[in-house]
């Protein structure tokens, strides 16, 4: 993002007068354009008004503009308390650039107050949403509570191990439990929970692991997701293994008690015996045969006896 007086036709050739005013670099060149914004002139408070008044009542984009102007540098100042999250400074402030804007639309020079100190909120309020999207994968702050720990607990901590005497600095980085006594601190200080302490401090403390490999590496190319998916011992199956098991014994033995003898020689003639030659169970003109009715009546007792063994089996399921 370049914030310069060509981002609005009409800021332009307003701000093209003033020789300070000259464009800002683009964020790609961070140290080219940290130079740049510190150079811009700040407006004294008689500018700063005269200004935001022609915003609010003419809509004067030139104003708007000279206002964001002499305010990046301030962007530039907070979001260096952010660089300790791991992301690019470059990014930090360009959101805390889109807070400064949303600053300027909005300030109001009637209230008495400069606009450095109003636009303060807006850009620390983009930059936290920033961190809080891209920091982690998975949110750690959702709620009012969990944000004000999430900004606060990780200095505070920093500030304890500061505190801490005999340690070397090794030590010190190595240290990153609280103890008892901090927690109940940090809880009276933020107004929070201790048990919301704890937690946020054990988000803090883990880390984002992709499940999926990154790289297409062939056999070298390992995730979690390699060994984590064990069907044997996945909860689901390990129930169903059970059931199955169940019904395959104690579920089919009362099943078969079910039924009349006639129905249950039928069935496990059919279905539970093997002949001599390894064939499978009875036919139906062998079971018709042998109790001189016709393959047919076999065939009824055999369907009977099946609906009759299914009830039996959901009740004991």
């Amino acid at each position: 993002m370049s914030l310069s007086p060509s981002t609005t036709p009409a800021a332009g050739t307003a701000l093209a007068i003033r020789d300070p005013w000259a464009l800002v670099p683009s964020l790609g060149n961070l140290d080219a354009y940290i130079s740049a914004v510190n150079r811009l002139p700040m407006l004294t408070l008689e500018e700063e008004q005269s200004l935001a008044k022609r915003l609010r009542e003419q809509n004067d984009l030139a104003a708007a503009g000279q206002l964001v102007l002499s305010h990046l540098r301030l962007v530039v100042a907070v979001s260096r308390q952010y660089l300790g999250y791991g992301l690019p400074h470059g990014d930090l402030i360009q959101e805390g650039n889109i807070g400064l804007m949303k600053a300027v639309k909005r300030f109001d020079p009637s209230q008495g107050v400069r606009l450095v100190s109003y636009a303060l909120h807006w850009i620390k309020a983009e930059i936290h949403e920033y961190v809080l999207r891209n920091w982690r994968l998975v949110k750690v702050a959702t709620t009012k509570a969990q944000r004000k720990l999430f900004f606060n607990l990780r200095s505070m901590k920093q500030g304890f191990k500061a505190e801490v005497s005999g340690e070397d600095s090794d030590a010190q980085q190595h240290r990153q439990s609280l103890s008892d006594a901090e927690i109940d601190l940090v809880a009276d200080q933020l107004k929070v929970k201790r048990e919301e302490v704890i937690e946020m401090e054990t988000r803090l403390a883990g880390g984002d692991v992709a499940l999926e490999p990154t790289s297409d590496d062939g056999e070298e190319s390992y995730a979690p997701i390699a060994y984590l998916a064990d069907e044997r011992h996945e909860p689901t199956r390990v129930i169903e293994a059970q059931r199955r098991d169940a019904l395959a014994s104690d579920g089919i033995a009362r099943a078969l008690d079910a039924l009349d003898a006639r129905s249950r020689r039928i069935v496990e003639a059919r279905w539970l015996q093997v002949q001599d030659d390894g064939s499978g169970g009875a036919t139906l003109h062998e079971l018709a045969a042998e109790y001189g009715v016709s393959a047919e009546r076999i065939r009824q007792i055999e369907v009977a006896a099946m609906k009759k063994m299914r009830v039996a089996l959901a009740e004991a399921a």
